[in-house]
């Protein structure tokens, strides 16, 4: 299947060696496999370039003069705008961007995301199971976002189905499974934009305090964001301030209730959570991959890439590369340095990084505060994502003593 011909980038094409759910669910060794016999290799059946090794996927991530963000216009660009764009438009469009969403700003969200904690976890600690996913990971960060745009409750759910179709990839590389993720994604790109032109003109007319005002009137050397250009920014925090988010929050539950020492560790040494969680970020990153173009012929290890062409940079195995990280295998709390790539590099990083640090910062020690012991409940396989470049589990269903408060 050739998925630029019908508006896919390779990135949501599911892999050979990647496609069954146990592969999805660990997809390390497949990694490693491939960072020792081909850290760059060409398949033919995605019409790509696969990037494996840290140092090679870093290199693609950093120089955007030779990889570029841009993409042919074909098919529905659900994430465009500045994630799609090369200086000097991605430059501006990052720096108007940046002046409305402010780390002052992303600091004061705390006492609201303690209080959405505060609110699912007395909703579910006296039951003494929940299914994680559902009743913690997907709420919290859905609620600050809507909350952040200026989103009223009532559409969480609308909110939750968009952030998932962006998220999704085709079921198979067959060309049927394509066309119809092709047709979810411009099904949900038209949905989005009637949605968030609504409340655009609506905040033109009448500002308010939330992200949708301040994008609308942020301006930088006079030039303000084209419609577009807001419309697309919205889309994209919410799947980098949604999907991320409940994947860092669930992966690191994951971990928690595979490994009860760790639990143990961590209840014991509080100040070992914030590195924990980046070590979740390496070890179970939430986007394993992203896709960049050849702007030139271009050496990339012993491969020659020729201009046009497309690479997939696997920042899931870059972050298991141990050539850089000591016993990469393993998951290491106290890891330090640890320059994993889970938020991207350069240019591109996450915007949204501060954010989803924020509330694992929040969360994730006020659910080890609140118990005394997690436990996945027999009986209740893993089930991963259906996507390509997204890594996590659909449900996570746990039982948990509570603390005595």
């Amino acid at each position: 299947m050739t998925t630029e011909s019908i508006g896919l980038p390779a990135v949501m094409v599911p892999v050979d060696g990647l496609a069954s759910p146990e592969a999805r669910l660990n997809p390390f060794s497949f990694y490693s496999r491939m960072r020792i016999l081909t850290p760059v290799r060409y398949d033919e059946t995605r019409k790509t370039w696969d990037v494996f090794a840290y140092h090679d996927v870093h290199h693609v991530l950093t120089h955007h003069q030779l990889f570029s963000s841009e993409r042919p216009k074909t098919g529905p660009v659900l994430l465009g705008s500045i994630i799609g764009s090369n200086p000097p438009r991605h430059t501006k469009l990052r720096t108007i961007v940046s002046s409305a969403f402010t780390p002052k700003m992303v600091k004061g969200l705390a006492p609201r995301i303690e209080s959405i904690v505060d609110s699912l976890l007395k909703h579910n600690l006296f039951k003494g199971q929940m299914e994680f996913v559902h009743d913690f990971a997907v709420p919290l960060p859905i609620i600050v976002i809507a909350e952040l745009l200026g989103v009223p409750s009532s559409d969480h759910a609308l909110f939750k189905r968009w952030s998932d179709v962006i998220a999704k990839g085709a079921a198979d590389n067959t060309q049927a499974a394509a066309e119809m993720l092709l047709h979810d994604k411009e099904r949900a790109k038209t949905e989005l934009d009637d949605y968030f032109r609504v409340l655009l003109r609506d905040r033109q007319n009448r500002p308010q305090d939330d992200l949708i005002s301040r994008l609308v009137q942020a301006e930088v050397d006079g030039e303000r964001l084209s419609e577009e250009e807001v419309l697309e920014f919205c889309i994209l925090l919410l799947a980098a301030g949604n999907e991320t988010t409940t994947n860092l929050l669930t992966n690191a539950v994951r971990r928690y209730v595979e490994d009860y020492g760790l639990q143990d560790q961590l209840r014991h040494n509080p100040n070992l959570i914030q590195s924990s969680t980046e070590e979740v970020l390496r070890y179970y990153s939430p986007i394993q991959a992203t896709n960049r173009y050849a702007r030139e012929d271009v050496l990339l290890g012993e491969q020659k890439i020729s201009a046009g062409e497309q690479l997939v940079a696997w920042i899931g195995s870059a972050n298991r590369d141990d050539s850089v990280f000591d016993k990469a295998e393993d998951f290491v709390p106290d890891r330090q340095p640890n320059r994993h790539l889970a938020f991207g590099h350069g240019i591109h990083f996450c915007l949204g990084a501060p954010l989803a640090r924020l509330e694992a910062e929040i969360a994730l020690p006020a659910l080890l505060r609140s118990t005394e012991e997690m436990r996945m409940i027999a009986g209740h396989g893993l089930k991963p994502i259906l996507s390509s470049f997204v890594y996590g589990v659909s449900e996570l269903s746990i039982q948990f003593i509570p603390r005595e408060s």
